[in-house]
């Protein structure tokens, strides 16, 4: 790979850059790797000071959220930055752990679902309008795509360090 998580937009579309757009989208492998966790797995932090499971399914859906709220802005050509947001000071100020990781998981579903039904809405026309994402021009799909480019980090963030 060329980028690593610190160059941010650029690797999370390399990450996902391979795979068609709704097949990203559609794909199970983040649900099937998380229900098969328990409740004490799913808290469980590697190291001090760094998230649990929970945490991270959180992140993952409060990532989705935003990135689709500003790719909605984007297929409606508003002039807008795609920028950055404080992970930590959402994280930080979520109740993640202490929800079950069902009711994460049914979060993480819905907030899928409301993305699935938005990008089947998509024309090719806005597919291709373009935006920055810090310093980086990129098309409303190659956005989209990043969106799952993430997941897919902290997915192998999950099999790495945690399981």
């Amino acid at each position: 790979m060329r980028y690593t998580p610190q160059d941010g937009f650029p690797y999370y579309f390399e990450l996902a850059q391979e795979q068609e757009l709704s097949a990203l989208f559609a794909s199970l492998k983040t649900n099937a790797l998380l229900e098969s966790l328990s409740e004490e797995k799913a808290a469980y932090r590697y190291a001090s000071g760094k998230w649990s499971i929970k945490q991270i399914v959180g992140h993952i859906t409060d990532h989705e959220r935003i990135k689709m709220f500003r790719a909605f802005q984007l297929s409606r050509k508003e002039e807008v930055q795609l920028w950055g947001y404080d992970q930590n000071s959402l994280v930080n100020n979520s109740r993640f752990d202490e929800l079950t990781l069902p009711q994460l998981l049914t979060d993480y579903c819905n907030v899928r679902e409301a993305s699935q039904s938005f990008i089947d809405t998509l024309s090719e026309d806005q597919f291709i309008i373009k935006g920055w994402a810090r310093q980086h021009e990129v098309s409303l799909e190659d956005f989209l795509k990043s969106i799952i480019g993430h997941e897919l980090h902290h997915l192998n963030i999950i099999k790495e360090r945690y399981l």
